[in-house]
């Protein structure tokens, strides 16, 4: 991504974790975990939108990570339908906070990645440390079993997105009474949107703080 990316690896409970950390120019205000789309259609960290939201927190001040699910690129493991996934992120989220200590986390995703963010929030929050905030980028709502989340969600999706669509999201949001951002005419993949995404989240991350 830039001067400041750094290529590393974790001990997973499944074999190594290939992970990538973006760094903003001055010290870190936060720490930002990044959870990539379906590894068995394609999903790789180094998706398009995983990246994007990596970008949208570095430039947000926050010390950015992101690592391959089981089984893709150079991780080792095999699928495991989001439960390893969690127990995953929480190797990593372990790693980040001890490397930066005492800053709040950010936890955010892209479609399975969804998924895996509202679970592994829902473990932090029965463990009595909540994350700061979640993004969460064309929800899985509908596709996996999709647990509640914070108020305080950003939820982006493709008003076009035909994967999940965004009846689905709505039909999962509206009990909730999370408010779903729609980025028109955007497909599920975000085609030529991605600058929308990290805007959107820019601005209501500052706005908020």
């Amino acid at each position: 991504m830039n001067k400041f990316s750094h290529k590393f690896t974790l001990d997973g409970h499944a074999g190594k974790m290939q992970c990538v950390l973006d760094l903003p120019e001055d010290a870190p205000r936060g720490i930002a975990l990044v959870a990539h789309p379906h590894p068995l259609y394609g999903g790789t960290m180094e998706n398009k939108v995983a990246q994007t939201l990596a970008r949208t927190f570095v430039t947000l001040g926050y010390a950015t990570a992101r690592f391959n699910f089981r089984g893709v690129g150079e991780s080792e493991g095999v699928h495991d339908e989001g439960r390893g996934e969690v127990d995953d992120m929480e190797i990593m989220y372990q790693h980040m906070v001890k490397e930066y200590p005492g800053l709040p986390v950010a936890l955010s995703g892209f479609s399975f990645g969804t998924f895996v963010q509202a679970q592994f929030q829902q473990r932090l929050i029965a463990q009595g440390r909540p994350a700061e905030r979640l993004v969460l980028v064309g929800t899985a709502a509908g596709k996996w079993p999709m647990p509640e989340v914070p108020l305080d969600t950003i939820l982006i999706h493709g008003e076009l997105d035909d994967t999940i669509t965004l009846q689905e999201v709505f039909e999962w949001a509206r009990p909730l009474d999370i408010p779903v951002t729609v980025i028109p005419g955007a497909d599920h993949f975000f085609h030529r949107k991605l600058g929308h995404i990290k805007n959107l989240v820019v601005q209501m991350w500052r706005r908020d703080i």
